[in-house]
């Protein structure tokens, strides 16, 4: 395999970073605001925008989440070997409030569209935003498009990015993986 690192280091916090401003410029105080990390990998995302978020304002009450959507896949009969679901944290209210869906990669829409499914389950958003690490363009099975996005890779099938976590993976790292 060919790997392409699309970001890493220094530039890998400015990303997180500049997601969060962009994230408070259309949110404000978080007040009527609330984030759901996508298990499994989404949680990480998630976690570390939070965190950046309670730096950036300390005085904010930023409610956040993690959302399971094992049971809401379409998929779901399709592998082999038993369904071991994830655990959904929510410990809030999301009924009319501006929910904003947190993923690592997006490329077919299928994940968001059962996050979506999950979502409902706990109640009626004002509004569903969804923010994405890396959006693979072109690639869509579904007419899904996030609103705030760190990166834009275009890439084949065969290809497969990567998302490295420094809390998992000792490193914060996106690669393209390509066959040889």
């Amino acid at each position: 395999m060919q790997n392409l690192t699309l970001l890493d280091g220094q530039k890998f916090q400015i990303t997180i970073q500049r997601l969060c401003h962009q994230l408070i410029e259309n949110h404000n105080d978080f007040s009527g605001s609330v984030i759901l990390g996508i298990q499994p990998r989404g949680i990480l995302l998630s976690r570390r925008i939070t965190e950046e978020l309670r730096k950036i304002l300390p005085d904010a009450t930023i409610l956040s989440g993690n959302l399971d959507i094992t049971f809401y896949r379409d998929d779901i009969g399709r592998k082999d070997g038993p369904i071991l679901p994830n655990s959904t944290q929510i410990d809030f209210i999301i009924e009319g409030k501006k929910v904003i869906l947190v993923d690592d990669v997006l490329w077919t829409g299928r994940t968001i569209r059962a996050a979506m499914d999950a979502m409902l389950a706990f109640g009626r958003p004002e509004k569903v935003e969804l923010l994405v690490l890396v959006d693979r363009r072109f690639s869509r099975h579904l007419p899904i498009e996030p609103d705030y996005i760190g990166i834009q890779v275009d890439s084949i099938n065969s290809q497969r990015v990567a998302v490295s976590w420094k809390e998992t993976d000792q490193e914060d790292k996106v690669t393209l993986l390509s066959e040889k």
